[in-house]
């Protein structure tokens, strides 16, 4: 008797899928999705979830700083709820906060504010080792105590910047997370900040993260040539373009697209 089994389809979405992370091509079971596609689509959207409404752990991240000196603060925001409402009040400091830091030495080339954002478990993974990065790349410059912010939205930078009297803020904060990567950390350099600025006047790196995206490295070469570019030209945003590439030493060259 013939064998008159049916091959099995083939697959021409495969290839493609290697080159992205995004859902092509996933195929039916009836008229629906395959009972995997959709499982990992609940999966990815409860990581995105946890990773907006999970609390920052300052202890945790404050150990993996050490031994940097650190700062607590606080938005104008009470909690989760009002953060995720009103991102007005994400980026102004309470006035205890104000205080804190009206108290601290002023005069620094440059101030890293670690904020929750929208991504908390993106900087308790990933703040520290970027800042050592950093150090490694900007320790020449007088650096203020590093200040870790509850419930912030990017322009807190600004007010901490301000209030520091620093020549840069530097903002890593976590990123709104998508159903791909809910662990992503993105970085703001905001010449001479001041509570007003506007998003065009900061230069952005994204997406640092270790499921594909810019590697710690790359990130803080990025950001120490656009740093000292910044202060040597006294501004940042739309007028300061990134050219790195340029500059970049051979082992992370060929990470820059």
């Amino acid at each position: 008797m013939a064998n008159d089994a049916v091959p099995p389809p083939i697959d021409l979405w495969s290839s493609m899928r290697q080159a992205t992370s995004a859902r092509i091509g996933l195929g039916r079971s009836g008229d629906a999705m395959p009972l995997k596609a959709v499982l990992d689509f609940q999966l990815a959207h409860a990581k995105a979830r946890d990773a907006v409404h999970a609390p920052l752990d300052f202890d945790a991240l404050e150990e993996q700083l050490a031994p940097y000196e650190t700062i607590r603060v606080a938005s104008l925001a009470p909690d989760r709820p009002t953060y995720l409402r009103r991102p007005d009040l994400g980026r102004r400091l309470d006035k205890e906060s104000a205080a804190k830091l009206d108290a601290v030495q002023h005069g620094y080339d440059i101030v890293f504010v670690l904020s929750d954002g929208l991504s908390s478990i993106g900087v308790q993974m990933h703040a520290a080792p970027m800042i050592r990065a950093c150090m490694e790349r900007l320790g020449d410059l007088k650096v203020a105590p590093i200040v870790i912010a509850r419930q912030a939205r990017v322009a807190l930078s600004d007010d901490v910047g301000e209030r520091l009297g620093a020549r840069l803020a530097v903002s890593l904060i976590g990123e709104r997370p998508g159903l791909s990567v809910a662990e992503s950390l993105g970085v703001y350099l905001t010449y001479e900040p001041r509570v007003g600025r506007r998003d065009s006047e900061r230069n952005c790196i994204s997406n640092v993260h270790g499921l594909g995206g810019l590697s710690y490295d790359l990130a803080a070469e990025k950001l120490a040539w656009l740093a000292r570019t910044a202060l040597k030209l006294q501004l940042t945003g739309v007028k300061l373009k990134d050219d790195v590439a340029a500059i970049a030493p051979p082992e992370i060259a060929g990470e820059i697209g």
